[in-house]
C-alpha cells in the first residue's frame, strides 16, 4: 500500500519546508504567513527585532515557541484566528513566550486542549508581554502565566471568553490566570461566558485592573466562581470596572483577596476600590468583596470610593462608607436598560462603555 501523508505529517512538512518570504523595515524583517503556511517556521527564522505577520484567515494547528529576546507578532488584513485542532506547544499553549519582550496584537486563540487540562492560548513564562486586541475563546486556559518574580503581563482591549465544560474533578478553566509574576496591568478588556474556575485570578505582586467588563450581561457571571480574585493578596487598583454575577455561579462572592495566605512569602497588601459597580443580577444574596486578613501575615490597607453595589449583595466596612461615595441599591434603582449598570444621573465606570 502507498504511503499516504497524514494531517500531522503534512503540518510537520510544512514547518520544515523552506524558509518564508520577509521583507525589511528599518534593519529588521518582517515575515508574513498565511494561512496554510507556518507559523513554526516563522518563529525559527525570526531574529531579535523582527516581526511577524499572519494574514487574515483561520490558521490551523499552528503552535510554537516564542525564545527571540524582542519580537512582535501581529495579525493584519482581517481577523485572524489561530484554532488549535489538536496542536500545541510543549503540552502547554498555542504560543509559549519563553522570554524577552514581546508584543502580541489582533490574535484570537481557539479551542486549545491538553492532557492536563491547563492548555492555554498563551502560557507567559518570563520577561514581558504586551497583548493588543486578541481574543480567547473554549480554551481550558485562556492565558497561563509562570511564577517568575520579575515577569510583567500589559493586557488592553483584548476579551476573554466561552471556557469549556469540563467533567468533575478535571480541573479548573480560568479565563485568565497570572501566577506569581512582578506586575499584572488589565485595561479595557472583557469577560464571559466562563465555567467552574474564575474569570480573573491573580498571584501578581501588584496589580493595575482599570475599565474592565467582568461578568455576562444576561446571565451575570455565568457559571464563573469569582469574578475577580487575588488569591495570596499583593497591592491591587481595581478602578472603573463592571463586576456581574448571576444566579448559575457556584460562589457567591464577585471579588476575593488573600483567600489563600501568603504561600509566596510575606509581600505588602493594598486593595482600593475606586468608582466600581458590583452588580448581583439574582439567585441568593452575594458578597461584593471578601477580604481574608486573617489569613495574610501582615495588615491590609483598604480604600474604597465611589463603588455601587447593585442587587443582594452584602458589603463589609470600610467598602461600604458612603462618606466617600459607596453606596447600595436594588436593582430596580439601576439603569439596566442601557446595559451600562448604574443609577440614573450617576457616571457609569468606563468598563461599561460599549466596545
Amino acid at each position: 500500500m502507498p504511503w499516504v501523508p497524514t494531517r500531522r505529517r503534512l503540518i510537520a512538512a510544512v514547518a520544515l519546508a523552506a524558509p518564508l518570504a520577509a521583507v525589511r523595515a528599518e534593519g529588521a524583517r518582517v515575515w508574513r504567513v498565511a494561512a496554510g503556511e507556518s507559523l513554526v517556521a516563522a518563529l525559527r527564522q525570526a531574529r531579535d527585532g523582527d516581526t511577524i505577520e499572519l494574514l487574515a484567515g483561520v490558521h490551523r494547528a499552528q503552535a510554537g515557541v516564542i525564545e527571540q529576546r524582542r519580537l512582535v507578532v501581529r495579525g493584519v488584513g482581517g481577523p485572524v484566528v489561530l484554532q488549535a485542532d489538536g496542536a500545541h506547544a510543549e503540552g502547554k499553549a498555542l504560543l509559549v513566550v519563553r522570554q524577552g519582550d514581546v508584543r502580541i496584537e489582533g490574535l484570537t486563540f481557539r479551542g486549545v486542549r491538553v492532557r492536563d487540562g491547563n492548555g492555554a492560548g498563551i502560557r507567559f513564562e518570563r520577561g514581558r508581554l504586551v497583548l493588543r486586541d486578541c481574543a480567547f475563546f473554549d480554551n481550558q486556559m485562556g492565558l497561563l502565566s509562570s511564577n517568575d518574580g520579575r515577569a510583567e503581563l500589559d493586557i488592553e482591549g483584548c476579551r476573554f471568553g466561552d471556557a469549556p465544560v469540563v467533567p468533575p474533578g478535571a480541573g479548573l478553566t480560568h479565563l485568565l490566570y497570572a501566577g506569581r509574576i512582578g506586575r499584572l496591568r488589565l485595561a479595557r478588556s472583557r469577560f464571559h461566558g466562563g465555567r467552574h474556575g474564575h474569570l480573573v485570578k491573580s498571584r501578581a505582586a501588584e496589580n493595575e485592573v482599570i475599565g474592565n467588563w467582568l461578568g455576562d450581561a444576561a446571565e451575570g457571571g455565568g457559571a464563573a466562581s469569582y469574578e475577580l480574585e487575588f488569591p495570596n493578596g499583593g497591592r491591587a487598583l481595581v478602578q472603573g470596572n463592571v463586576l456581574l454575577q448571576g444566579p448559575l455561579s457556584g460562589n457567591r462572592t464577585l471579588l476575593a483577596f488573600g483567600a489563600e495566605g501568603d504561600d509566596a512569602g510575606p509581600r505588602a497588601h493594598r486593595l482600593e476600590l475606586r468608582g466600581n459597580s458590583f452588580v448581583n443580577l439574582g439567585g441568593d444574596a452575594g458578597t461584593a468583596v471578601r477580604v481574608h486578613g486573617e489569613r495574610l501575615a501582615s495588615a491590609v490597607a483598604n480604600v474604597a470610593r465611589d463603588n455601587l453595589y447593585l442587587g443582594a449583595l452584602r458589603v463589609p466596612a470600610p467598602f461600604d462608607d458612603a462618606d466617600t461615595g459607596n453606596l447600595s441599591a436594588p436593582l430596580a434603582a439601576a439603569d439596566l436598560a442601557s446595559g451600562r449598570f448604574t443609577l440614573r444621573g450617576r457616571r457609569a465606570p468606563p468598563g461599561a462603555e460599549p466596545d
